[in-house]
């Protein structure tokens, strides 16, 4: 820790210079090129910056009389790019001349004032107090007001420096540590698909029936068009995006008891397997017993198995290559997104293995490696708050990077 901190405060627009970039017509296509097209300018929007340090690409760029008919900024190498828009608070370098759309605000520091990696790591320390201000505002974004209007410690261009240097370093550092656990989910998650999908290969350890066979009613679609109410006030309602994340503590929606009563034949009980069939597939689950009296979206499918036994089974069978496979060719026609329809699910051949203990077994090898991928995980959030608190002390002079470095 410094001893005293005797930096001063600057203001973005004391010390820099800012633009905010402009949208051509996109329906007249004389304006417009190919990203790669030589004889265009490269046009960044967010979906080109977003989560990288440098903008190397874009999908699209500007032709002459494309720049020309807005009056668009144009950025040399080193210009910040900040976002305003969606996804505020994301920065990144331009790695080539370019310019870019109204979401994005370019800013290019006085290098005798404001090093500009310093500055990028500044709003990047401040991006969480930013969308805190964007969601009270009824504009849900930025200006280039607001931004210039920023205030930060401001110590001299050296030390600025300085710190820039050493953030580079140690989260370069903290960004390779994380990348090779993301390569480790990406092998578990390899493994875990594997071993499922070797338990339902077909050969003497297993007998083949179809998916219909196992189930104790027709599997069903659930509500269409819901009418939601408060969670206190109605049924719990289970979404695509629940299966996975299932929670007694985690939020839900609900919808009316009487819709509810409306779709009785996808009321759960407990036990059954939720099955997502619409958008990726292989999103299951075993409704747990608190789940009692909930509903499903339409995306969802409830599957209740003759024998309650083989139902962890069939749950962990919908992650197995074999499904995945039947799925892509029963939905490969669908012209928007994939919608597997119940009488094609009934019909899928499915290779259950005969050994009793198969079922624990199973779990067992999926528990493992399933505690494997959450600590690993875990492992990674915490290095996101490592690598943010460092900015932060960095930055706002908690700790002096001469004495650390």
């Amino acid at each position: 820790m410094r001893e005293g901190n005797r930096w001063g405060v600057g203001r973005i627009k004391w010390d820099a210079t800012m633009a905010a970039g402009a949208t051509p017509p996109t329906d007249d296509l004389d304006l417009w090129l190919d990203g790669d097209d030589p004889g265009g300018t490269p046009f960044v929007a967010i979906a080109d910056m977003s989560r990288r340090e440098r903008v190397t690409s874009t999908a699209k760029s500007l032709s002459p009389e494309g720049l020309a008919s807005r009056g668009m900024p144009i950025g040399e190498p080193g210009t910040l790019l900040f976002a305003m828009y969606a996804s505020v608070g994301e920065v990144a370098f331009l790695d080539r001349r370019a310019t870019w759309n109204q979401a994005l605000l370019g800013i290019t520091p006085n290098p005798e004032k404001i090093d500009s990696r310093f500055l990028r790591y500044v709003l990047l320390n401040m991006k969480d107090e930013l969308l805190r201000e964007v969601r009270s505002n009824t504009q849900a974004n930025l200006n280039a007001g607001q931004v210039g209007n920023i205030w930060f410690q401001r110590p001299k261009v050296e030390e600025q420096r300085a710190i820039a240097d050493y953030l580079d370093r140690e989260t370069a550092r903290i960004d390779t540590l994380i990348e090779e656990q993301q390569r480790l989910i990406e092998l578990l998650r390899e493994r875990r698909t594997a071993v499922i999908s070797t338990t339902f290969e077909s050969g003497p350890a297993t007998v083949t029936t179809k998916v219909g066979r196992l189930l104790a009613s027709r599997p069903s679609y659930g509500v269409l068009v819901p009418r939601y109410v408060d969670e206190d006030a109605g049924v719990r309602f289970v979404r695509v995006g629940d299966i996975l994340h299932l929670s007694s503590e985690r939020p839900m929606r609900a919808i009316e008891c009487e819709q509810s009563d409306e779709y009785a034949r996808t009321k759960v009980a407990g036990g059954e397997v939720l099955l997502g069939v619409v958008g990726k597939m292989g999103q299951a689950a075993l409704a747990p017993a608190w789940l009692a009296g909930a509903n499903v979206a339409r995306a969802v499918a409830v599957l209740r198995c003759k024998d309650p036994s083989i139902a962890p089974l069939l749950c962990a069978w919908f992650g197995s290559d074999s499904f995945l496979h039947q799925a892509q060719l029963a939905t490969s026609g669908d012209s928007i997104q994939p919608t597997l329809g119940m009488q094609d699910l009934a019909r899928f051949e499915i290779h259950l293995p005969t050994d009793a203990d198969a079922p624990v077994v199973l779990a067992d090898r999926l528990a493992k490696i399933d505690d494997l991928i959450a600590g690993t995980e875990r492992f990674i959030e915490l290095s996101r708050e490592r690598r943010a608190a460092l900015i932060t002390a960095a930055v706002t002079g908690q700790i002096d990077v001469r004495e650390v470095a």
